[in-house]
Order: structure tokens, then C-alpha cells, then sequence
């Protein structure tokens, strides 16, 4: 038990277990924007199953993959943008077995390589109907040899492969779509997208390990996550169980933070808010967050440890923490803690909307970077329920119109949010049940959030779309 703080709850073993699995899965490490990163890895696994450089690709993409990749530099590309950027990177450069960081040892001769790739060979863009929202299906062929790879439902969820038409992998229904033994899609009904939820993102077809609290598909149950329990995992955790994972986020998230605001990356939105709103701890929590959104949506070539299988939101519930732990000289134990509660209170927001989807996931990450600034400060689990509700009453009506430099401004803004909910609550102030979306109660307010999110905002999404890709 923390010194210091009032909290009397003790976790079961399942519970605890869990949560230690969830961040485990959760707190990877990404290189880019993993939407184009996640095209090149599939476009890498594909190119390993063929045997040889494709020739042609015939690239399948739903609505909400092409929104991330449209506007966003794929990074080790000499500043390329695009679906075909992406996998023509995986092509020539992607190591495979390095998954979300495919494309992180690229050398200067394969990026000239690269755009001799996009000029050589045949691409063809597919947006994909049925299936989930975040879905890519990959056809590369060279002469008479031809393979198939599909990712469905997280960024490296390989469920369907094939090479000559020999199926080698085909995880069904698993997959966000069943497909059936010539690898062709069964049409997802669309009312079965609201359900959708982040995966593993192991390469395997699902089934349970056998842990307690695993799921069907072998990951940790993250319908386990109540932010009561969050808090209490905190102050309970052995360290030792998660130090290297939130380690690796501190020194990697504030790293590309830290260039960010020295260099010129994107909207320049961290440098903008230091120079016209001041240097205090407020400002400088979400300019640094802002920061490193800007450099990554940039092309910079640092990584990330996402958070919901976002670097966004990854840097957005660790920056700002990170931020008020320096100014108030807290140690390092004390960061870790209140990394906890911001971490997996984010997921157990975003668990109950899905991967991808019209709500801005800077809203539930800047709100739970809130919450971990509230337990930073001493606040109880009261505080911190607060501090959340109170943020999503302000900014939940943001929407997602895919990653590029404005992903900085929304994430500044859900900070801001996210710190002033937390000292209206000192100051005896509150949005109340009936107010809007929100409900009596924490856990009634993110189930609002998640009807909100994964049915509500559909048609807004599919408008959305629409709209970036020219479509009347």
C-alpha cells in the first residue's frame, strides 16, 4: 500500500494478473503511425510468403485504414505519404519478425529503393465493404505465383494467408469477417462493428491459454478494467512486474516529445503553446504531448510505446504524467504508479470502442492523462473518477478525420481538459448526471462513451471518409 493514501481494497490474483497481461499487450513498441506501418508489415508478410518482390499488389483497405494512412508520412521513406508508400516500404525493406517496428532499420539505399519500387511496379487500391474497421487484405504476385495475407481487428492480427491458393492460415470469424476455404470474405453485418475491440495482437488464430482472465482469443479480459480496481492495482502493483514496460515508455515517448519541441515538425503546435501561453507546468504538459504527436505524424524516426494500438495515444497518457512528475520532483516509483492508472484507465475507455473509429482517441487518452496527474497530486479514487467524468462531458464530441499534424492540436486539447477537470473537482466543481452524456457514476459515463463511440459515431465515420477521399 502507498503511504499516504486511503485506498483499503485489496485486488484478487485474477484481477491482478490481468491487468498485468493487458499492459503487457498494450504498451508496445511502434516506428510511424501504425495504420501505414501496419499496411507494411502485412505488405512485408505477404512479400515472405511469395517468395520474391511482387511484381503487382492489389492492395484492400477499409474506409478507416485509408483515413490513417492518407495524410501521414511514413517514416524511413524520404517523407512518403500513402497506401502505396507504405507497403512499398515493407516490400523492399520490411524485417517481418519486427512486426510493428517492420521498418525501423531501413537503410539510405533502400530508401532510393523504395521509390524505384513505386515506379516499378503495379498497385492497386481496393476500399474494402464488408469486413472490420481496421482491415487490410494484400494480394502480391509475380508471374504465376501469387499470396494473400489479411490483418483484421489490431495492427498485427494476421488472420487469413495463402500463397498459389493453398490456404496455410484462416482464423474464420476471428477475423472480423469469416472467410471461407478460397479465402473470400462473408460480409460482416455492420451492427456488429459496435462490439469491436482492440485484440492482442499476437500472430495466431486465437483460442485460450488457459490464464485466468484470458479470453476466448488468448488475450487478457480487458471487461476486467474498472477504474476502482485501476486505482487499486496502482497502489498494490509490484513494480518489478511492469518496470521495463513503463521504463521503455518514459525514455521513448519523451524522447520523441523532447524533438518535438526542439525541431520543426508538423503544426509546430508543443512550440506554439510554449511561446504564446507561457512556460508553466500546465502549458508545458500538453505542448510536450502535442510535441511528440507533431514529430511522429511528421515522419520522425524515433519510436513510440503506443497505448491502445496508438503511438498517439500512447505518448498522450505518458507525456504529460511525465511532465508533472519532473516539476513536482516525484520518483521514479511514484511515475510508474500514476503511469498505471493513466494507462489502463485509456484502454478501459477505448476497450468498448474499438481500434479505429470516428472519437478522437486523444479524448480518452488527454482524460486519462488527467487522471494520473489526479494521483500524482494525491487524489483518491473519488478524485480521480471526477477528473475523468468531468473531462469527458468537455471533450468527447471530437472526431477522428485520420493521423496528420492536427492529431497535435486535439491532443492539447484533451489535456487541457483533462488537467482542468481534475482542479475544477479541487474546487468543488463538477458536471453531474443528466448533464449531456454523463451518467451518475464513472463506470455509467464510459458506457455512455462506448455507445457513443462505436454505434453512434458509424454514420459520422463513414461521412467522414467520404469527405477525405472525395467521395459525394
Amino acid at each position: 500500500m502507498i503511504s499516504g493514501r486511503t485506498n483499503e481494497m485489496a485486488l484478487t490474483k485474477e484481477v491482478y494478473q490481468t491487468y498485468v497481461d493487458i499492459l503487457k499487450e498494450e504498451l508496445k513498441p511502434a516506428f510511424g503511425c501504425t495504420e501505414p506501418i501496419a499496411l507494411a508489415y502485412c505488405a512485408s508478410y505477404a512479400r515472405d510468403v511469395l517468395g520474391c518482390l511482387p511484381e503487382k499488389l492489389c492492395i484492400e483497405a477499409s474506409g478507416n485504414i485509408i483515413k490513417n494512412v492518407k495524410s501521414v508520412i511514413v517514416p524511413n521513406t524520404g517523407g512518403l505519404k500513402g497506401i502505396q508508400a507504405a507497403a512499398a516500404a515493407g516490400i523492399v525493406a520490411g524485417v517481418t519478425d519486427r512486426v510493428l517496428e517492420v521498418i525501423a532499420g531501413v537503410t539510405e539505399e533502400q530508401k532510393t529503393k523504395i521509390r524505384d519500387y513505386l515506379s516499378a511496379a503495379s498497385f492497386e487500391i481496393k476500399p474494402m465493404e464488408d469486413g472490420d474497421k481496421l482491415d487490410i487484405r494484400i494480394t502480391a504476385s509475380a508471374g504465376a505465383e501469387e499470396s494473400v495475407v489479411r490483418i483484421a481487428k489490431s495492427h498485427t492480427n494476421i488472420v487469413y494467408v495463402a500463397k498459389n491458393g493453398v490456404v496455410q492460415k484462416d482464423c474464420g470469424a476471428d477475423g472480423a469477417g469469416e472467410t471461407d476455404g478460397a479465402g473470400q470474405r462473408k460480409v460482416l453485418k455492420k451492427e456488429d462493428h459496435a462490439a469491436q475491440t482492440e485484440r492482442t495482437g499476437k500472430d495466431g488464430c486465437g483460442g485460450s491459454d488457459g490464464r485466468a482472465g484470458a479470453k476466448d482469443d488468448g488475450s487478457a479480459d480487458r471487461s476486467l478494467l474498472t477504474i476502482e480496481d485501476i486505482v487499486t492495482f496502482a497502489d498494490e502493483a509490484d513494480l518489478a512486474d511492469v518496470r521495463e514496460l513503463l521504463e521503455r515508455q518514459i525514455a521513448y515517448n519523451y524522447a520523441i516529445a523532447e524533438e518535438g519541441i526542439a525541431n520543426n515538425w508538423g503544426a509546430n503546435v508543443g512550440s506554439v503553446l510554449l511561446k504564446t501561453y507561457g512556460n508553466d507546468v500546465k502549458t508545458r504538459a500538453k505542448a510536450m504531448a502535442a510535441a511528440g504527436s507533431d514529430a511522429r505524424m511528421s515522419g520522425c524516426e524515433l519510436p513510440v510505446v503506443i497505448n491502445s494500438g496508438s503511438g498517439n495515444q500512447g505518448i498522450t497518457v505518458s507525456v504529460p504524467v511525465i511532465v508533472y512528475a519532473r516539476e513536482l520532483d516525484a520518483d521514479k516509483d511514484r511515475l510508474m504508479r500514476a503511469l498505471l492508472v493513466s494507462n489502463l484507465i485509456a484502454v478501459h475507455i477505448k476497450y468498448g470502442i474499438g481500434p479505429l473509429s470516428a472519437f478522437c482517441g486523444a479524448v480518452s487518452a488527454g482524460c486519462a492523462a488527467g487522471c494520473g496527474i489526479a494521483y500524482l497530486l494525491g487524489g483518491s479514487i473519488k478524485e480521480i473518477s471526477h477528473t475523468l467524468v468531468n473531462g469527458l462531458a468537455i471533450v468527447s464530441g471530437i472526431v477522428c478525420d485520420g493521423a496528420k499534424p492536427s492529431c497535435a492540436g486535439k491532443i492539447a486539447s484533451s489535456v487541457d481538459a483533462g488537467i482542468l477537470s481534475y482542479y475544477m473537482y479541487q474546487e468543488g466543481q463538477q458536471f453531474y448526471a443528466e448533464d449531456g452524456i454523463v451518467s451518475k457514476g464513472a463506470e455509467a459515463t464510459i458506457r455512455n462513451i462506448y455507445r457513443l463511440g462505436a454505434k453512434g459515431m458509424c454514420e459520422t465515420d463513414d461521412e467522414i471518409i467520404r469527405i477525405m477521399t472525395h467521395c459525394d
